[in-house]
C-alpha cells in the first residue's frame, strides 16, 4: 500500500505537469492510454481473456463514465491548486463511501460514524475557506467533484466484485477512460510535445504499477488495516510541492487536512470494530 500510495503521487505529479499544457480530457485520455498496454498484459499474463470477456457492461459503462468524469476534474484542479492542498480535501472520499453505502449497498451506519462524517465535511469547509476572502475556487470544488466520483466508483465495485475479476475492472476503466475522454477531447485536442513522451510514459508506468501494488495490499491484507496508509500521500504532496513547485500547505489547510484524516482514522476504526462484532 505504500508503494502504491508513492507511486500515484508520482503520478499525480506527471498529470500537474501536463495540466498546464493540454486540457483535462486530453490529460484523462493520456493516462488510461499510457497505462493499458501495461495492466492489459498483467490481466493476460494473470487470467487470460476470458475473464475480461465475461463481465456486467452496464457497470463497467457507469465506471467509465465516472473515471472520466474523475480524472477530468482532478485533473483540472491541478492546474492551480497544490498536490497537498488537492489531496487534503480529496481525502473526503472514504467519508462519502460510507455515507453512500448507506442508499446504496443498505449498510447501517451509526450515530458516531455519521458525526465522523460531519466532522470530516467541517474540516473539508476549512480547507476551502469558502467566506468573502476564502480561497472557495472552481479547483477546490472540482477536487469534490472528483472524490464523489471516485466514491460513487468505489461502491460500484463493491458490487462488481462480487461477479467481475479485479483484473477485468481495471482494463476497462483504462480502457473506457482512453476512448471516451479522448473522444470528449478530440475537438480542442492539442499536438502532443515530443519533450513530453517520457513524462507520458512515466506516468503510464507509475499508474499501472500503482494499480499491481493496491490489488496485491488488498489481497494480502485487511482493508480496514491498509486504508489509513493511503494518507501518507499528504506527505508525498507536501514533498513533491516543496521540490518540484517551491510551495507549502499553509496553517489553515494543515488545520482542514488535520480534522479529515482523524475524522477517517475514526471512522475506519469504528467500521473495523463493527466488523469485529459482527463476524468474531
Amino acid at each position: 500500500m505504500l508503494l502504491c500510495v508513492a507511486v500515484f503521487s508520482l503520478m499525480d505529479a506527471g498529470l500537474k505537469t501536463l495540466s498546464t499544457r493540454y486540457p483535462p480530457f486530453q490529460v484523462a485520455a493520456l493516462r488510461g492510454a499510457s497505462s493499458l498496454p501495461w495492466l492489459l498484459a498483467w490481466a493476460l499474463w494473470s487470467t487470460g481473456l476470458a475473464p475480461l470477456l465475461r463481465v456486467r457492461w452496464s457497470l463497467h459503462l457507469l465506471r467509465g463514465a465516472l473515471g472520466i468524469t474523475m480524472m477530468a476534474a482532478f485533473v483540472y484542479a491541478l492546474r492551480t491548486l497544490p498536490l497537498s492542498t488537492a489531496y487534503s480535501i480529496f481525502f473526503v472520499a472514504p467519508l462519502l463511501i460510507t455515507a453512500l453505502s448507506v442508499p446504496f449497498l443498505g449498510e447501517r451506519v451509526g450515530p458516531r460514524r455519521w458525526t465522523a462524517i460531519a466532522i470530516g465535511f467541517a474540516g473539508v469547509l476549512v480547507v476551502l475557506r469558502p467566506t468573502g476572502s476564502g480561497m472557495l475556487t472552481g479547483a477546490g470544488l472540482a477536487v469534490l467533484l472528483a472524490a464523489l466520483g471516485y466514491a460513487v466508483s468505489a461502491i460500484t465495485v463493491r458490487v462488481l466484485a462480487r461477479t467481475d475479476s479485479t483484473q477485468a475492472m481495471v482494463v476497462w476503466l483504462m480502457l473506457l477512460m482512453a476512448l471516451g475522454a479522448g473522444l470528449l477531447a478530440w475537438p480542442q485536442w492539442t499536438p502532443l510535445r515530443a519533450a513530453d513522451a517520457g513524462l507520458i510514459l512515466g506516468i503510464g508506468v507509475a499508474g499501472a504499477l500503482g494499480q499491481w501494488a493496491i490489488t496485491e495490499a488488498f489481497r494480502l491484507g485487511e482493508a480496514s488495516l491498509l486504508a489509513p496508509l493511503e494518507y501518507t500521500a499528504l506527505l508525498w504532496g507536501v514533498l513533491l510541492d516543496a521540490t518540484v513547485w517551491g510551495v507549502l500547505p499553509d496553517a489553515v489547510t494543515w488545520l482542514g487536512a488535520g480534522i479529515i484524516v482523524a475524522s477517517g482514522l475514526y471512522l475506519l476504526r469504528r467500521e473495523r470494530a463493527h466488523t469485529e462484532a459482527e463476524h468474531p
